[in-house]
């Protein structure tokens, strides 16, 4: 069984940075894809950004210059380091692993950013 544990969520000032991280565990052979999603309430899951295997990255344009996805294939462990960040980027983060051909998801940390 594979968990994906999500930490480094809080409360933030409008332009400052957080970082989160997401760290798997259990049987793992192979990471292909792994991304960050965010919601808030009333609104369906936002895809936010994406790295495959190679590190090859994406993101969505309200992101795009602001937010940095990486990824330690050693740890199983992915990043997402996020400046300059805005009111609107207020939600529940969750990362998601393809891993060994399933995709699993993170419980969600909350990201308040706020004065």
């Amino acid at each position: 069984q594979v968990q994906l544990v999500e930490s480094g969520g809080g409360l933030v000032q409008p332009g400052g940075s957080l970082r989160l991280s997401c760290a798997a565990s259990g049987i793992i052979f192979s990471i292909r894809t792994a991304g960050w999603y965010r919601q808030v309430p009333g609104k369906q899951r936002e895809w936010v950004a994406q790295i495959i295997s190679g590190g090859y990255a994406t993101y969505t344009d309200s992101v795009k210059g602001r937010f940095t996805i990486s990824r330690d294939n050693a740890k199983n462990t992915m990043y997402l380091q996020m400046n300059s960040l805005k009111p609107e980027d207020t939600a529940v983060y969750f990362c998601n692993m393809l891993v060994d051909g399933t995709h699993y998801w993170g419980q969600g940390t909350q990201v308040t950013v706020s004065s």
